[in-house]
């Protein structure tokens, strides 16, 4: 009897081992991430407080205006190719191909140029007639040159941006935009705004730092290419056939993107102006940080999805992803329990303008909840090529999203675009994870997730508490610091003693293993 365990022992044992190799991959990789985007949303959020006690309500709804017109046509003039180097700038270079390579990098890039050129001209050409009879606000229109510039700036350096990825550095990328580019733009920005060039100066600072970005980001794809795939006078090639097939694909999803992204903020702008937009545009901000670990696990978990349903090991993939989901819920719950029970003083932060915006943060955040709850659905229908089954859902939700942020807007105003926003994004979320179970046969949930319910209690618990004397805090930005580290204290202290089963104890030791590192690494620097 003893014969079969010892025969069946290396399974399980070399599942582990799969197990923890992976894990420490993606630690690593979204570790790096997740240090450059906590970075900058820290350094952002205060930037954001600055800005919006300094241009207001109106001039950052005029900006917010003028996002969505050049994000419409960036759907277009991206020609879908950033998407695409993540996917063939590795395959390339594995397989030698650096004509291939080099087509995509440098002729690609000059393919961006032209259509941002053309792009630019009708941006110029017809802004004002979006500017002025849709969305009623005629002081958009001196801005439109300096948002083509920017648009041009942003497509070259989201470009080569993509192509480091696919060379599978995410560090480098993560240094030159979150640690250098972001606090630099910042800084130019304060300085702009700080002398009297308002809102000129905002959009100004962001154009140099664009620059400055997209520079430092050639130089280092530069680094990253082979010899033979470097830039030189070879004769023009397009990029090949495939990758202007899977392009096609890209510019799809895009629009699909923008409809779900940006439509709210159109309808806003279409019926109720700019200052309406600046409010909830600021809340939409804070939303969006509410996801930042599930958004850093993505950046690496994606290439790992198409690694392993490549190889079939579809078994090892349903681990990784039910603990990764679990991992993702667990630590967005203090964030987004304080970002709920604390909405009113968030927004009361930004000035008094942004105070009635915080019912979009309570209806934001909800939905992203729902988002971090499903876990990478949307990348698991993506990197198993089945992309077909996503653009349907997305196709299917951008519908909805229309027509919910048209009807609602009027009646409900913001919260209407806020209602539209998070039906539309748990309605996606679910439907995609629904998907993801009949195509791939995989769930993220198991009993493991009734383990959160302690943890969250206790932390809900503290965080009622300390809203309720808030008060001694005397500052808003104050209460909601020191609510936000005990969210974590006590959240983390409980988990760590009840809510951890085996693979979240191999989680914990390579999340520990890579923090204890880089104290070690900064000890010894210094």
């Amino acid at each position: 009897m003893s014969t079969p365990a010892v025969n069946n022992a290396p399974a399980p044992a070399k599942a582990t081992q799969d197990f923890r190799s992976q894990i420490g991959h993606i630690s690593r990789q979204s570790g790096s991430y997740f240090a450059g985007t906590l970075f900058t949303t820290g350094l952002g959020y205060v930037f954001k407080i600055y800005v919006a006690r300094v241009l207001g309500p109106e001039d950052l709804g005029i900006y917010a205006l003028g996002v969505t017109l050049i994000g419409f046509l960036g759907i277009f003039n991206t020609l879908g190719l950033a998407q695409s180097a993540v996917r063939f700038v590795a395959s390339y270079k594995a397989g030698g191909k650096y004509r291939e390579l080099h087509a995509l990098i440098w002729q690609g890039a000059g393919l961006l140029v032209i259509a941002n050129v053309i792009v630019a001209v009708l941006l110029l050409t017809f802004g004002r007639f979006a500017a002025v009879r849709f969305y009623h606000t005629p002081a958009l229109v001196p801005y439109l040159p300096l948002f083509a510039l920017m648009m041009l700036l942003a497509i070259i350096s989201s470009f080569y941006g993509k192509v480091l990825a696919g060379y599978r550095d995410i560090k480098v990328r993560t240094w030159i935009v979150n640690f250098i580019g972001s606090p630099l733009n910042m800084l130019l920005a304060v300085v702009l705004i700080s002398i009297g060039f308002g809102l000129r100066g905002y959009i100004t600072a962001q154009i140099v730092g664009s620059l400055l970005v997209c520079i430092m980001l050639l130089i280092a794809v530069r680094q990253f290419t082979p010899e033979a795939a470097r830039f030189s006078a070879q004769p023009f090639s397009s990029p090949p056939k495939e990758v202007w097939q899977f392009s096609a694909a890209m510019l799809g999803i895009g629009l699909l993107e923008f409809l779900v992204s940006q439509v709210d903020k159109v309808a806003l702008g279409f019926y109720l102006g700019a200052k309406a937009v600046g409010v909830y545009s600021v809340a939409a901000a804070l939303v969006v940080y509410v996801p930042l670990v599930l958004s850093s696990i993505n950046q690496i978990f994606a290439p790992t999805i198409a690694d392993l349903h490549t190889r079939g090991e579809i078994a090892l993939l349903n681990r990784l992803f039910q603990s990764l989901t679990k991992w993702a819920l667990g630590m967005t719950l203090p964030l987004a329990t304080v970002v709920i029970v604390f909405a009113h003083p968030l927004m009361r932060i930004f000035g008094p303008g942004f105070e009635n915006g915080w019912p979009i943060l309570v209806i934001g955040t909800a939905g992203q909840l729902v988002n971090c709850g499903v876990g990478s659905v949307g990348y698991l229908l993506l990197m198993s090529g089945h992309e077909k089954q996503l653009i349907k859902v997305q196709a299917s939700m951008a519908i909805l999203m229309v027509v919910a942020s048209f009807v609602l807007v009027p009646v409900m105003g913001v919260v209407g675009a806020a209602v539209a926003a998070a039906v539309t994004n748990v309605g996606m979320n679910i439907l995609n994870l629904f998907v993801v179970k009949k195509t791939l046969g995989i769930s993220p949930y198991n009993r493991g997730y009734l383990r959160l319910i302690l943890p969250t209690g206790a932390m809900l618990a503290a965080v009622i508490v300390l809203n309720r004397f808030s008060f001694v805090f005397v500052h808003d930005w104050l209460a909601v610091g020191v609510t936000l580290v005990a969210a974590y204290c006590v959240f983390t202290a409980i988990a760590l003693g009840t809510s951890l089963d085996a693979d979240d104890r191999l989680i914990a030791t390579a999340v520990w293993s890579r923090i204890r590192g880089t104290f070690i690494h900064s000890g010894a620097s210094a």
